[in-house]
């Protein structure tokens, strides 16, 4: 084995890791202080400290064709949208076949990560663990941080006034497990997230009523996109994606706009963006809008104070006799085990290349991967990075000088500010930032190229669904089942929905449907020459 590497968690993106590692020749040591793999996906039925905690009733949010590790399909039968207890299933699947379990030490936590006194030379880590009450260290060519942005809450306490003396309970989201003693209950949520908005038209099935607080509101979108089919198939695509970034900005946003709210009036229903024209991550809900048609789910303004039994809110109105507030109000991220300074070098911004390395160290030998969000699947994501940060480390890879680092950091957060918002800083545009990191190590589809040797597979690459299976096509972890992964994807999309066979099943076309918006002006234009 090559260089021994340390591993801090063991959800997707510590396996993604430790796969890319094995695959590279270098010797990974993971550090899970549970007792099992899957991260965020693994369900406990309470909060456990430094560990990110689910509800019962969590659902994936992206389809399985679009979620898989590119080289490891779900099985035909499984369901496009997951329970947690599915996805868990294919993760320890995955990890199982993949051989990973070996590398993993659970039951261990990481309470050190230093540099040696060499590390400008030698680049290495002591990394120093914790199990069964005895501390152990050991020196490491390279660390990976895995540990994910759902640990730390974000409880605003001293952003609502009067909440100390609010006498019913007040608590964080992590802490939700399910809607268990919530029966008659009076509600109140406070944030329009995806947490918030599964929370609360949950509990609204038992609660007499739910309120749902929101500052600046949210897109709400549907699972279900056009035709029935899934959301992410259909929108997270190469030229949907070009034409987002390369119109003029009013028909970008315009389009934008009218895309998030194909489902209903976002106006009328209360949830509106303030500022509808930033990309902010949208909500995928089913059931919000008609909650809130029933009744039984209201959506107010931001909390203005508190008193000991209600809710007063900007707009003047008052929610009375609360008996819970849930604050669904995000995350932050912290390393406890690590120099804050080398995240956060700057302005106490996390200043990370790609959202994966920090510039200031003198030898590229550290990597945060999973830390980014975007309007795509996390796994493809953090897959990606692993591959990427792997191959920097090992040396196959380098990176650009710390100046340019920082310039390309700096651009990235005006782009970010500007299409999400600055309450986004983690955010980013999902095949412009995995076409980034592919090309750092060869893996990028050449869309010239495909169209020239394989044109059906490049229709389905640039009009099709972006999913995993195309970053592993070519170039280093090339998998000789990409294409056929790719020309199948709709297969195993309407496989588990056929128990009741009553036709052919009905795929989309996206280049067909282009096709027909493209007549529609050249219609238009001969109709006007031949009338004149």
């Amino acid at each position: 084995m090559g260089k021994k590497m340390a591993i801090v968690g063991a959800g997707v993106s510590g396996l993604a890791s430790i796969r890319t590692c094995l695959e590279e020749g270098l010797e990974p040591t993971c550090f899970e202080r549970s007792d099992d793999v899957g991260g965020l996906w693994k369900f406990s039925d309470h909060a456990e400290e430094g560990r990110a905690s689910i509800y019962q009733s969590v659902f994936t949010n992206s389809s399985k064709e679009m979620m898989c590790f590119p080289d490891f399909p779900y099985p035909d039968n499984y369901p496009n949208f997951m329970h947690w207890s599915k996805l868990l299933d294919y993760i320890t699947t995955f990890a199982k076949e993949k051989n990973l379990l070996r590398y993993i030490r659970f039951k261990t936590l990481v309470t050190e990560i230093k540099k040696r006194p060499d590390f400008s030379v030698t680049g290495q880590w002591d990394v120093v663990t914790e199990k069964d009450g005895k501390q152990e260290s050991a020196v490491f060519d390279g660390v990976l941080i895995c540990s994910g942005h759902h640990v730390y809450p974000n409880l605003p306490k001293n952003d609502f006034p009067g909440l100390k003396g609010f006498k019913g309970k007040t608590y964080h989201s992590r802490e939700y497990k399910g809607p268990e003693g919530f029966k008659g209950k009076r509600v109140l949520v406070v944030g329009l997230g995806n947490s918030g908005c599964d929370i609360a038209t949950e509990l609204s099935h038992t609660a007499a009523q739910v309120v749902i607080s929101s500052r600046s509101g949210s897109w709400v979108i549907s699972r279900l996109w056009d035709g029935g089919y899934p959301w992410d198939m259909l929108y997270v695509n190469r030229f949907d994606s070009f034409l987002r970034n390369n119109l003029p900005t009013s028909i970008s946003d315009w389009w934008y706009m009218k895309k998030m709210s194909v489902r209903f009036k976002h106006e009328n229903y209360g949830v509106m963006p303030l500022d509808g024209t930033l990309r902010k991550e949208p909500v995928i809900n089913d059931d919000l809008p008609a909650r809130i048609l029933c009744g039984i789910v209201t959506i107010k303004p931001n909390v203005k104070e508190f008193t000991e039994t209600s809710a007063v809110f900007q707009d003047g109105t008052v929610f009375e006799a609360i008996d819970t507030v849930i604050f669904a109000t995000g995350y932050g991220f912290a390393y406890p085990f690590l120099d804050e300074s080398i995240i956060k070098s700057r302005n106490n911004e996390v200043t990370l290349f790609k959202g994966v390395f920090p510039p200031p160290l003198e030898k590229p030998t550290m990597a945060v991967v999973g830390l980014v969000q975007s309007l795509g699947a996390a796994i493809p994501t953090v897959d990606l990075q692993a591959r990427w940060a792997v191959r920097v480390i090992k040396g196959t890879c380098s990176l650009p000088s710390v100046s340019d680092m920082m310039h390309d950091i700096d651009k990235k957060m005006r782009k970010s500010l500007r299409w999400f918002g600055d309450s986004q800083t983690i955010q980013t545009d999902y095949i412009t930032y995995m076409d980034e990191i592919a090309s750092f190590i060869g893996v990028k589809p050449s869309m010239l190229w495909l169209f020239l040797t394989d044109p059906k597979l490049a229709v389905e690459v640039y009009f099709g669904p972006c999913s995993p299976y195309q970053f592993r096509l070519t170039g280093p972890g090339k998998w000789k089942g990409a294409r056929n992964a790719i020309l199948t994807q709709w297969d195993r999309t309407l496989k588990p929905m056929q128990t009741r066979v009553v036709g052919r099943p009905q795929k989309p076309y996206p280049l067909f449907e282009w096709l027909k918006l493209l007549a529609v002006p050249i219609i238009l234009i001969a109709v006007f020459l031949t009338l004149n």
